[in-house]
């Protein structure tokens, strides 16, 4: 870069940063570097505008030697976010984002963006909500952004075969287990109702089959003791991000692999159902903390006490028989909570009345005081 051309550059990058209030103390290097960046993407924005004015098929570009590919990213939860940032920080031209609807919220039911939307926009993209994606009016769309890849992470909808076949270079699904356990929509529950001590993030290439395509890329995740679905899907997310980025740069030099599953080990891990949220005291206490980990944060395991309902948030296993009946406090004190169940007592840590904050179980103690022989319902 010749000195002419650094001083502008340089001149250019200062009436930006005083324009949206950055420093402008900075060094020459820096600032030519930051700016040639900016200057080269924005050309690349107003080249690839003139090639689809003129009706010309996209081509790939290169700014600073960083290849990008043209990506359609599906995707719903906060557990997608960390990809999508992932993917764009990657350099990939991310041109169309494609999340759920709005759906009403809170106790006033205000329509509320999906936490993918809220990302995208930030990130200044094109979002695509539709209500049904598996029809010609929504494949339309899809097809016009014209996507080398297609990324999906936790869209929450069906692929089907019309949507597969629309990304030359495959569409590409990142899912929270070790394939082929644990298939379906609620992978990490099911991790940790089962007791799981590690899972995994997995990359697919997608097929007609439900989290069945050939796999990419595996990274397993060890479980904390302590994790909850809650904490268990942010690592996850982080992993699933970072695998997400090599798997594309795997693709993109041609040298991803396809290992075909083993289909005679696959597990399926459906949604929860609602009912399973009402602790059963006659289970073992090792299933009833694992059940409260899986339904932490959403739902919330609960019990009934004192005719007001009660949520486990966390809690722990005494190995200690007790003939009591499941169900009944054995055990109060100023810190601690023993109830009986069926295979040893159950010890909860962090507990909620209806209508009132989550505590620790000291705390709800104070509040609450109850008595030996009481029963959880």
């Amino acid at each position: 870069m010749s000195r002419c051309s650094d001083r502008v550059i340089f001149a250019t990058g200062i009436a930006f940063w005083r324009k949206i209030g950055l420093p402008s103390v900075i060094t020459l290097r820096t600032a030519i570097d930051i700016t040639a960046k900016i200057l080269a993407r924005v050309q690349d924005l107003a080249n690839r505008l003139e090639r689809e004015a003129k009706g010309k098929p996209h081509h790939r570009t290169v700014v600073k030697g960083l290849t990008k590919m043209r990506i359609v990213f599906m995707g719903t939860p906060r557990f997608a976010v960390p990809s999508l940032r992932a993917v764009v920080q990657a350099g990939h031209e991310v041109a169309l984002v494609v999340t759920a609807p709005d759906k009403p919220a809170g106790r006033g039911f205000k329509l509320t963006p999906p936490p993918v939307k809220l990302a995208a926009q930030k990130l200044m993209l094109p979002v695509f909500q539709p209500e049904k994606l598996n029809v010609p009016e929504s494949l339309q769309v899809i097809e016009k952004a014209r996507p080398e890849v297609l990324v999906v992470v936790a869209y929450g909808r069906i692929l089907r075969e019309q949507c597969l076949a629309i990304p030359p270079k495959g569409c590409i699904n990142v899912h929270p287990s070790l394939l082929p356990k644990y298939r379906g929509p609620a992978p990490i529950q099911h991790a940790l109702l089962n007791g799981d001590e590690v899972t995994g993030v997995t990359t697919i290439f997608m097929d007609a089959g439900m989290d069945t395509g050939d796999i990419i890329l595996q990274r397993p995740v060890p479980i904390d003791p302590e994790d909850t679905a809650g904490s268990l899907s942010q690592k996850l997310a982080e992993v699933a991000a970072e695998l997400l980025v090599e798997t594309l740069a795997l693709i993109e030099e041609k040298r991803a692999p396809r290992i075909p599953q083993d289909h005679s080990q696959a597990t399926y891990a459906p949604i929860l159902p609602p009912e399973i949220a009402h602790l059963n005291f006659t289970e073992p206490a090792v299933r009833l903390r694992n059940l409260i980990r899986a339904l932490n944060p959403d739902p919330g395991a609960f019990a009934f006490s004192r005719g007001k309902r009660v949520k486990f948030w966390r809690a722990q296993v005494v190995a200690q028989q007790c003939n009591t009946a499941p169900g009944t406090i054995v055990v109060v004190d100023k810190n601690r909570l023993l109830i009986a169940t069926g295979d040893g007592l159950l010890a909860p840590t962090e507990l909620q009345t209806e209508g009132k904050k989550s505590l620790p179980v000291s705390e709800w103690l104070k509040g609450t005081q109850p008595n030996v022989g009481e029963r959880f319902e």
